[in-house]
């Protein structure tokens, strides 16, 4: 497994970038959101990377950090998502974003990246669900929370209410996503205050 890669960037696209580490071009497919952070042709980079290994190919993919790389890991460990699809999310949502849909169960987010249906979106945010840290949604401000809501809102309502209440964005965000998001505003902060009073966020 090739974890990292620190070389000479020799050419870069929207799709992929060719790297020269030790007189070998390693040509790397990333997400469009990484070209924000590569530095010129010529100087040296690092992109952390996932090796896939297939019968007829092996293909890199790069990223700007580690968190894209976890994200990476844990998109296609969906079942349909691969890492075409895998790129493409990552491509227009932060790894906290992704985090941020899934704790809320807001499929719709992952239907902004191109090539991801509502059948594939719904399937990410049930397989995902639960495998999400405090950590993972750290930095996420309340804006993002209210964009990311479901169409009822409870949940966005819900999450502002227990942020009011003192707990930080990623408590509140992780207690509503073990409840039913269906739920109204006043039984998901009953529910909400119980588990984090008890202690199980």
């Amino acid at each position: 497994m090739i974890y990292c890669l620190t070389g000479t960037l020799i050419e870069k696209t929207l799709e992929y970038v060719v790297i020269d580490a030790g007189g070998v071009g390693f040509l790397v497919s990333v997400p469009s959101s990484v070209q924000g952070i590569l530095p010129a042709e010529g100087e040296n980079c690092t992109l952390y990377t996932y090796m896939s290994v297939k019968e007829d190919a092996i293909d890199l993919y790069g990223f700007a950090d580690k968190a894209q790389q976890k994200a990476f890991k844990t998109l296609i460990s969906v079942s349909g998502v691969g890492p075409k699809a895998g790129l493409s999310i990552l491509s227009v949502l932060s790894p906290q974003k992704i985090a941020l849909a899934v704790t809320t169960g807001d499929y719709k987010t992952f239907t902004a990246a191109n090539g991801i249906g509502p059948k594939v979106a719904q399937r990410i945010v049930l397989e995902l669900k639960g495998k999400f840290s405090n950590d993972d949604v750290a930095g996420v401000s309340l804006e993002d929370i209210s964009k990311t809501a479901v169409a009822t809102g409870s949940v966005s309502q819900a999450i502002s209410a227990l942020i009011a209440l003192g707990y930080n964005q990623s408590q509140a965000a992780l207690a509503i996503s073990k409840l039913d998001a269906d739920s109204d505003v006043q039984t998901l902060i009953k529910q909400a205050l119980k588990l984090l009073a008890g202690g199980k966020i």
